[in-house]
């Protein structure tokens, strides 16, 4: 008898019974898959035969399980909310060689020393991870490694070890025997990412899964897969730089907003404890086009240096390229300086980056980033001791920003002694003492001060 098959998308998990080239789920092309359609016999249950699941009051559920310890890495707990969850199961993406093995490696060593740990590998041997391990590690660690990738024996080790930690990576190599498809397919991911889902929730135990990207930056395999897991972590940066940041894209037990800031070294990843002196490091002085603004990364505020490049252009549409920020949000305030302050930019090429390799979404850049314009539109620099914080409106006002008080404060560690603000912020302001506070209520009265 023939075995029954069907067409599986391996983006969206889309499911026909004839293959099509383009996925009419998330119109992908070439993103099918044949997949060969296991058959189980379904019994009948009866309502006698049914099991049964007894309901419990919410106020008398117990949460003393689901305390949170810390893993020994300050900007991993940061992003994590807090320390890591018992019960939990996390999720960390990226792209090839950014470090994600490299973390986890060095969250084994320092949990090893506070609870059992048990790294499965499905990717690198025994050996590889020890040598590994020695490069990173000062003292050699004693956690528990096991190079495998059938579910099933990892599955019997688990109820032999009982770990408090587990670490999966990766889960695209993770199999099932009975599953006919290949590792890294859609049903092989969502049967893994569910086995260690239900051994989470069963037993306390924190679960760490790596999950590999695709060109597009997304998790690979279905969409469900990022459901199912309580945190989602982007360990995000280019390779061919040395600072990482690991954002949190979904997180049931914090905060989303939380960014952990790392660097690559020799040795491993090292913690960068105060971003801002990394990305304003090697800023030039008297320079035009570059302006300074204080982010909130969740908590934390963060110094970031915009610049800004503009020159004439030679086509009829002039360009417009952005790194680090909305290209968008770029062309909002350009057309905000055309309109509301009369600066000629639409015959002129800008090119706007953010330096570090950061990416800023904040509404309160677009101060900074109407000075970086003007700046390199009129050849003029901005004082060196000046910082802008701001939200422009299409109309040209500045809008107020939130938790204005923590970012002058950063503004002020940092050694700068001016700073450019909207005018709503002024009520009930306490300004740090030796800083000076600029206030404006419109782009063009914030113009005014800097150029």
């Amino acid at each position: 008898m023939k075995a029954k098959t069907k067409f599986v998308c391996t983006a969206c998990g889309y499911e026909t019974p004839k293959w099509m080239g383009k996925c009419p789920g998330c119109n992908g092309w070439n993103t099918l898959e044949e997949e060969i359609v296991r058959s189980e016999k379904t019994a009948v249950h009866t309502s006698s035969a049914a099991p049964s699941a007894k309901p419990t009051p919410l106020s008398q559920v117990d949460v003393a399980d689901y305390q949170r310890f810390s893993c020994g890495i300050g900007e991993l707990d940061r992003v994590l909310g807090g320390g890591v969850v018992r019960g939990s199961l996390t999720l960390v993406g990226g792209d090839p060689g950014i470090g994600k093995s490299t973390l986890l490696l060095q969250l084994a060593g320092h949990v090893d020393k506070l609870a059992t740990l048990l790294y499965v590998s499905g990717e690198e041997s025994e050996k590889q991870l020890k040598m590994r391990s020695d490069r990173l590690q000062e003292e050699a660690p004693s956690f528990l490694v096991l190079s495998e990738t059938d579910i099933s024996v990892i599955r019997a080790t688990l109820d032999t070890v009982q770990p408090n930690v587990l670490i999966i990576d990766s889960i695209q190599t993770m199999y099932h025997p009975d599953i006919t498809s290949a590792p890294g397919s859609v049903s092989q991911v969502r049967e893994a990412t569910l086995t260690f889902m239900r051994y989470a929730k069963e037993t306390g135990t924190a679960v760490f899964i790596v999950g590999h990207v695709t060109k597009d930056g997304a998790i690979a395999g279905p969409k469900v897969l990022e459901h199912m897991v309580d945190c989602v972590l982007y360990f995000e940066g280019d390779r061919n730089q040395s600072y990482r940041v690991l954002r949190a894209v979904k997180n049931r037990f914090g905060s989303t907003n939380e960014i952990g800031v790392f660097e690559m070294t020799d040795k491993g990843l090292n913690e960068v404890e105060n971003p801002s002196l990394m990305l304003l490091e090697g800023r030039p002085d008297q320079a035009a086009g570059s302006a300074v603004v204080c982010t909130m990364e969740g908590t934390r505020p963060m110094l970031a240096e915009i610049q800004a490049l503009l020159c004439p252009s030679s086509f009829g549409m002039p360009r417009r390229m952005s790194t680090g920020i909305d290209y968008n949000r770029v062309n909002l305030i350009i057309a905000v300086l055309e309109k509301r302050v009369g600066l000629n930019l639409q015959n002129q090429d800008a090119y706007v980056n953010i330096v570090g390799g950061i990416r800023l979404d904040e509404p309160a850049v677009d101060l900074a980033l109407a000075l970086a314009i003007a700046s390199a539109f009129r050849n003029t620099p901005i004082d060196t001791s000046m910082a802008a914080i701001g939200e422009i409106g299409l109309t040209g006002e500045l809008r107020a920003v939130s938790q204005i008080e923590r970012r002058l404060a950063e503004v002020l560690k940092l050694g700068f002694k001016v700073c450019l603000i909207p005018q709503a912020n002024l009520k009930n302001l306490q300004i740090p003492k030796g800083l000076r506070v600029l206030p404006a209520k419109n782009v063009t009265e914030a113009l005014g001060f800097v150029l």
